[in-house]
């Protein structure tokens, strides 16, 4: 008897609505305060930025950059970001997802071993699984667990980490981990998602930040959050470059990233450079909300822009986020299985452009709520 896919379909997403965990789109409505999206700079929000992608040019949008797609802004913004983020070489993608799932399923090899943080963003594990590389979870930021796992190796060994985490806003043990990774003699990838544009000189990254970039085989630095733009750089050797360009499917066969994506990339990195009052606007207002949150609310331990509240199931979650929304605060539950069970939360997203009325008001009602 065939198979009826859509009652397959309609079952596997009642599973989903009878445990609260039903996902689905909702519009942004502009006339809520931001709370919410990653833009923590406030750059995307820059017309200037934006304008000169706005002129005519060829988008070489006729097929990837192997074929008719490679133009001469491709490599200007390629060479300007290798300066940018003290680096040999970089590679643009189209995504900060498609970077990592470039790197990691293209270097690791059958028979070698990925030791990954078990906090991990999901292009990162998917990365990893398309590799057909042995891989490991270590528990989060635990030197001494990653190191019981890479004895446990076989084959090169590749370590991979985020810089920042996107659901705690805690900050890898990179200096260590760079130190262990040379003593096992392990290549080290670091997603810089969440510190692109705010750690490091002009935004550059909390590895250039502590000054290990040279121990990192790769990092991936992705441009639609603090740059507020699109698409993502891998900055490595120019070996490395080399191979993803052999190798890397995710690069191979996409169309290549149009001028005005392109030229917004270098745009906003040089607004950002010559705005460092960004950086330092958005670092007060987060002292100024971890100020103004009561003692005994369980928040996140972070002192990024990334803050949020634990509410320990979606139900709870949900009811928060919805008496928020309420007071025209534009802030999403997180529950499983984006974040483990039991730790399902409101992710609050701190911003330079947020004032400090906003944030004022922000936490009476929170502290309101938990009286």
């Amino acid at each position: 008897m065939p198979i009826n896919i859509n009652e397959v379909l309609k079952s596997q997403l009642n599973k989903r609505d009878d445990t609260g965990v039903l996902r689905y789109l909702k519009l942004t409505d502009d006339s809520w305060i931001d709370f919410n999206s990653n833009d923590y700079l406030g750059l995307s929000k820059v017309q200037e930025i934006f304008s000169a992608g706005n002129q005519f040019q060829d988008n070489g949008a006729g097929g990837s950059r192997l074929l008719s797609g490679n133009k001469h802004y491709h490599e200007a913004v390629e060479a300007y970001m290798a300066d940018y983020f003290r680096a040999e070489a970089t590679l643009l993608y189209n995504s900060g997802y498609m970077a990592n799932l470039g790197v990691l399923s293209s270097v690791p090899q059958r028979g070698d071993t990925v030791i990954l943080d078990e906090l991990s963003h999901m292009c990162i594990k998917e990365g990893v699984r398309l590799s057909r590389a042995n891989y490991y979870n270590f528990k989060h930021s635990n030197l001494m667990d990653l190191q019981a796992k890479l004895k446990k190796a076989r084959g090169n060994k590749f370590i991979v980490v985020e810089s920042v985490y996107s659901m705690d806003g805690d900050m890898a043990p990179l200096q260590e981990i760079a130190a262990l990774a040379k003593q096992e003699n392990a290549a080290l990838i670091v997603d810089e998602a969440h510190s692109t544009g705010l750690h490091g000189d002009f935004g550059s990254g909390l590895c250039c930040h502590l000054g290990i970039e040279d121990q990192v085989f790769a990092r991936i630095y992705t441009f639609g959050k603090a740059v507020g733009a699109h698409g993502a750089a891998i900055a490595g050797s120019e070996l490395l470059k080399r191979y993803l360009i052999n190798y890397s499917r995710q690069f191979i066969y996409t169309t290549a990233l149009p001028y005005h994506s392109v030229i917004s990339i270098q745009n906003a990195l040089n607004y950002r450079k010559s705005h460092p009052e960004l950086w330092e606007k958005l670092q007060a207002n987060i002292t100024l909300f971890k100020s103004l949150l009561q003692v005994g609310i369980p928040s996140l331990k972070s002192d990024h822009a990334i803050q949020g509240v634990i509410l320990g199931s979606s139900e709870k979650a949900k009811a928060f986020s919805a008496y928020l929304n309420k007071q025209r605060f534009d802030i999403r539950p997180i529950v499983s299985p984006t974040v483990p069970k039991g730790s399902e939360r409101v992710r609050i997203c701190l911003h330079a452009f947020n004032s400090e009325k906003e944030i004022t008001l922000l936490c009476q009602h929170i502290n309101s709520y938990f009286q």
